[in-house]
């Protein structure tokens, strides 16, 4: 009983454990900030974030609780539809942050104008 419990144990703890290594990660296989637990720090990192917004995001999180969807960051002061598109390629309400650099994304070019 005990050989055949023990592979199949085996077997479910490595899924597991898969599983959760690629809970940092989105669906598009970016690396992520868990919006629910990371610092300052590391919500600079995201795209069009700095000290100030950082500073709201975290505050929103300690004043409401933890983010139980992306979408929820809209209710942070400073987030509109185009930031929170901007930010939902790298974001996690769960999981490790695995973000470690800044994303830094183009800005659109300004169109000629005929003067």
């Amino acid at each position: 009983m005990a050989a055949r419990v023990m592979p199949v144990f085996c077997a479910l703890l490595l899924a597991a454990a898969v599983a959760g290594a690629q809970d940092s990660r989105s669906a598009s296989g970016q690396p992520t900030v868990n919006i629910n637990t990371a610092t300052s720090e590391q919500l600079q990192l995201l795209p069009g974030v700095g000290p100030a917004l950082a500073g709201r995001i975290i505050a929103f999180r300690e004043a409401n609780g933890p983010f139980e969807k992306v979408d929820e960051l809209a209710a942070v002061q400073g987030i509109g539809d185009k930031s929170l598109a901007k930010l939902r390629p790298y974001v996690a309400t769960s999981g490790a942050t695995s973000l470690s650099e800044k994303v830094r994304t183009p800005r659109p070019k300004k169109a000629a104008t005929d003067e």
